[in-house]
């Protein structure tokens, strides 16, 4: 992943509760970064890289991810407070997302309809990544160019905010599933299982997970335990969703199950 330095804070997006914003960087580039410090802290970031990287491993559309330095100036002349703060508490290394000019979200009221490959892997990916954030209400889902692309993962793999209790939540069938905004095009479910296993596994899974910078896999108190190294809690990233890929059938049959209330 590339790494870039954010020259110009343009605006706030409110309609995030953790005020991202869209930034300028030095490669001339727009990003919607989110920032470190944050409600949520690193492990949104974190959750925000390993998700949005399964999904293009997948073969979904996410926008490039890039890692963004902040200095302590940037944006030092943002008028309202709470943002000054939320900038000063994530100075150093904050992640991005590719700005798309002109995108819109994708709305089934307006008409948008998405095609059943696309809508399958999705709802199996979301599943998979326990992302509860790609409903009706939220859609988290741009149209670009006629292409479909799948934004903000800061609310999946839930489970990482409760690591004792991460191993018995990981094979979740994940009923969330059935408030999925594109469930009802997802007619392949069967399929996009059987591709999603041919595209992922453990190496896959740990060449996602190395790209995760070691401050942001561990809270300060796991920090201090003798036992917890920032390799080890990689590892644990790795064990518990390779549990959760070989479980699938549990939440695909979930899926199909709330597909079917559908028709």
């Amino acid at each position: 992943m590339r790494t870039v330095r954010a020259t110009q804070y343009i605006t706030a997006l409110r309609e995030g509760g953790s005020l991202p914003a869209i930034v300028a960087a030095e490669d001339s580039g727009m990003y919607v970064l989110k920032f470190r410090g944050a409600g949520q802290g690193p492990l949104a970031l974190v959750a925000e890289l390993v998700a949005g990287e399964i999904g293009r491993r997948l073969g979904l559309s996410v926008p490039e991810l890039v890692f963004v330095e902040i200095d302590a100036a940037f944006g030092r002349n943002e008028p309202d407070q709470e943002i000054r703060d939320l900038i000063r508490r994530s100075v150093g290394l904050n992640l991005a997302l590719d700005y798309l000019p002109g995108s819109t979200m994708f709305d089934p009221a307006a008409g948008d309809q998405a095609d059943p490959a696309t809508a399958s892997l999705a709802v199996w990916f979301d599943a998979f990544v326990s992302n509860v954030d790609r409903t009706p209400r939220n859609a988290n889902l741009l149209s670009w160019h006629r292409q479909l692309y799948f934004i903000d993962h800061g609310a999946a793999l839930y489970w990482h905010h409760d690591w004792p209790n991460a191993p018995r939540k990981i094979e979740s069938p994940f009923p969330e599933v059935n408030h999925h905004i594109l469930l009802p095009w997802a007619l392949d479910l069967e399929a996009a299982d059987k591709t999603a296993h041919q595209r992922l596994n453990a190496n896959v899974l740990t060449e996602v997970l190395a790209l995760v910078p070691d401050a942001w896999l561990l809270r300060e108190s796991e920090a201090e335990a003798d036992s917890e190294t920032p390799a080890a809690r990689r590892e644990a990233y790795v064990q518990l969703l390779t549990r959760r890929l070989n479980a699938s059938s549990s939440f695909v049959q979930e899926a199909l199950r709330a597909r079917a209330e559908l028709v």
